[in-house]
């Protein structure tokens, strides 16, 4: 059930109480990575989350859900009800010795059940709290909810993602929430280094949609820049002046990222190294040889350059591997890397050579599972941040934390139990 290659890690002295749902399972999950005690909190029956598939083998059932897995290792498990009066209090004894708790619940339901902000600091004034929301505690649109395709919307990904010609994309598998546990992970870190120099907790308020409109990286500086609102261009990307470029290429066995440009910052030195691999193979383009690439500066590339650089290079590529590319792009100095799937990031030597994945035994079904492992690592030892533990079975944990820790004894278990607090 635990990896005994880790000790402990780099938050190993903090609990974390997490009573997230699937919206704010990742935030607690990498406090946990960092090796703090994180116990899951879930409702009497097991978690909607655990509901969530894909399944191991494709049998579905609460403790098989891979999202659960994945977003829940590293944590240890117990039910309780917080809407009874039971369950509220043994919450708020467990919150007298916690250092952290993140919730994912609607604006306010904390507080309807007594257990808002100002009622737990007043049991604990270290507590730093994390709530996690699709658009924050306050606003006008705090109490909305959204799912993922209506988060990515609103925070301005989907204007990005996708072709010109058709409408908005939603990338991949859900992730709005994920920004925003993420945030709030690194918002707790942040919340601890103010109570480490001050002894104050705080509470933390996370927006899901404001995490994501982080992510859209230069797009709003280009207002400020240019009064240019981007658009989504499939391969391509705008640059100044109405300008564009391509960005992704297919290859014989794939995808490779490549952006021709000029100036003096490289970008011109590449496409000459591309032209002339291009001429070596038989291939060569005397329209683009004769451009000035490098006395082309930032958005002044015209459109019959570009789709020039289209027309005579896309074949180029499609004659060779992802690898085959890389391999010359490296030997040449062409700004170009492949576009890696999911078996290629499951074999990548680079990741291999850092022991990122850690194989975590399943006790419950008799195998060992691989796991992605540290998303940062401690140069001073590598064993204190990564996967030490699987994801806990449904109440897994009860009898460790609730007697053992809160003092409850057999009877008080069965009690609770059959009153469906726990």
């Amino acid at each position: 059930m635990t990896n005994d290659d880790y000790g402990p890690g780099l938050l190993a002295p903090y609990r974390v109480l997490d009573l997230t749902d699937g919206r704010g399972l990742l935030c607690g999950k990498m406090l946990g990575d960092l090796g703090a005690d994180v116990v899951q909190v879930e409702p009497p029956g097991g978690s909607p989350a655990r509901n969530v598939g894909p399944f191991y083998h494709d049998e579905p059932g609460a403790e098989r859900s891979l999202f659960w897995w994945a977003y829940c290792a590293n944590k240890r498990g117990i039910t309780l009800d917080i809407a009874t009066d039971d369950g509220a209090a043994l919450l708020r004894r467990l919150v007298s010795n916690a250092d952290f708790l993140i919730e994912s619940g609607d604006p306010g339901r904390m507080a309807s059940l007594g257990l808002g902000y100002d009622d737990l600091q007043a049991i604990n004034s270290r507590l730093v709290m994390v709530s996690i929301t699709a658009f924050g505690q306050d606003g006008p649109y705090a109490d909305y909810q959204a799912s993922d395709i209506v988060g990515m919307a609103l925070g301005g990904f989907m204007h990005l993602t996708g072709d010109g010609d058709r409408p908005p994309l939603r990338v991949s598998m859900p992730q709005f929430y994920q920004h925003g546990s993420a945030a709030g992970a690194a918002a707790a870190m942040i919340a601890h280094t103010h109570r480490q120099l001050t002894g104050e907790g705080q509470h933390v308020d996370v927006s899901c949609q404001q995490a994501v409109a982080r992510t859209l990286a230069h797009a709003p500086q280009y207002w400020d820049l240019e009064q240019t609102i981007l658009r989504r261009m499939g391969a391509y990307r705008e640059s100044a002046g109405g300008t564009f470029t391509r960005i992704n290429w297919p290859c014989k066995d794939g995808y490779v990222n490549f952006q021709p440009g000029g100036g003096t910052a490289g970008s011109a030195r590449s496409v000459r190294a591309v032209l002339e691999w291009m001429t070596e193979e038989g291939m060569g383009s005397p329209e683009l040889d004769a451009v000035n690439w490098e006395e082309l500066g930032y958005g002044t590339a015209r459109a019959e350059i570009m789709e020039q650089t289209v027309s005579d290079v896309a074949p180029f590529f499609m004659t060779h591997t992802r690898n085959e590319l890389a391999d010359g792009a490296l030997e040449r100095r062409i700004l170009l890397f492949p576009v890696a799937t999911p078996s290629d990031i499951l074999a990548h030597r680079q990741l291999a050579a850092r022991d990122y994945y850690d194989r975590i035994e399943h006790d419950d079904i008799g195998e060992t599972v691989t796991y992605p492992g540290h998303f940062v690592k401690d140069m001073q030892d590598a064993k204190r941040v990564g996967i030490r533990r699987r994801a806990p079975r449904v109440g897994e944990h009860n009898r460790e934390i609730l007697c053992g820790e809160l003092g409850l004894n057999d009877r008080d278990l069965a009690r609770l139990t059959q009153l469906g607090v726990v």
